[in-house]
């Protein structure tokens, strides 16, 4: 029987104690651990001191996918606690900056793009999160609902969310130290951040819901990825859902 392309990624990406990879990290050659677009306009987010007041378990609680969103905006604040939860600089130990989710060798290899549909103070359009600053940076101006959401084969919810959030990996940033096995830590990283999302994003009264299936070049296109050394992997939506919290 031939082995299925998954079948053959579990198997050559495992480590075997009388099988594991050589080589040694070229520290000459370490990608740049931040992303940045220099001529893009900048958008400063409010500084997070707190995302709401509910404790963990209350939020655990509320905590479920919401495909359903009222036409309504949601606030430049709480675009900022859910991208500060998700993947913002949390604390400053020893020369390195660490953010709020887990990352294999504190690499960060997911660069996150935010496709606004509806959020006070900002045009609607294509995003960049900086993290090292935590700011926005505009790539692209405009209506990206319809396109988000044909992409995403047809999910009309990326259409009446206030935000999509995309997640792309930058590979070589994990790959430069673990090789091939570099691609599982990637899409355990992205399930980190999609969770601290959630969480954030309950704790604020948001609806929230992942995505893992979509048009892959599609979305690539839209935040202007080039789908071989930067591709998306994950993508959720935010939103008010008009209940009560």
């Amino acid at each position: 029987m031939e082995e299925k392309i998954g079948e053959k990624f579990q198997r050559e990406t495992k480590y075997d104690r009388n099988r594991l990879p050589g080589g040694s990290v070229d520290l000459n050659n370490k990608p740049l651990m931040y992303k940045e677009y220099p001529e893009a306009g900048k958008i400063a987010l409010p500084a997070v001191e707190r995302c709401g007041d509910m404790n963990l378990y209350e939020a655990l609680l509320r905590r479920k996918s919401q495909r359903r969103f009222i036409d309504a905006p949601i606030s430049l604040d709480m675009l900022s606690c859910v991208l500060w939860s998700s993947s913002g600089i949390q604390r400053k130990e020893m020369g390195f900056a660490f953010r709020t989710a887990p990352s294999a060798g504190a690499l960060y290899p997911i660069e996150t793009y935010i496709i606004a549909n509806r959020v006070t103070g900002i045009e609607n359009g294509v995003y960049h999160y900086q993290v090292k600053h935590h700011l926005m940076e505009e790539l692209e101006a405009g209506d990206f609902s319809s396109r988000i959401a044909h992409a995403s084969l047809g999910q009309q919810m990326c259409a009446s969310a206030a935000a999509v959030i995309v997640y792309a990996a930058l590979f070589e940033r994990s790959v430069w130290k673990y090789k091939q096995r570099g691609y599982r830590y990637i899409y355990l990283d992205a399930g980190h951040m999609a969770q601290n999302l959630a969480l954030a994003s309950a704790s604020i009264g948001l609806g929230c819901c992942h995505i893992g299936s979509m048009f892959d070049n599609e979305v690539n296109e839209i935040i202007g990825t080039d789908g071989t050394d930067e591709s998306v992997v994950y993508m959720s939506v935010i939103g008010q859902t008009g209940m009560c919290v």
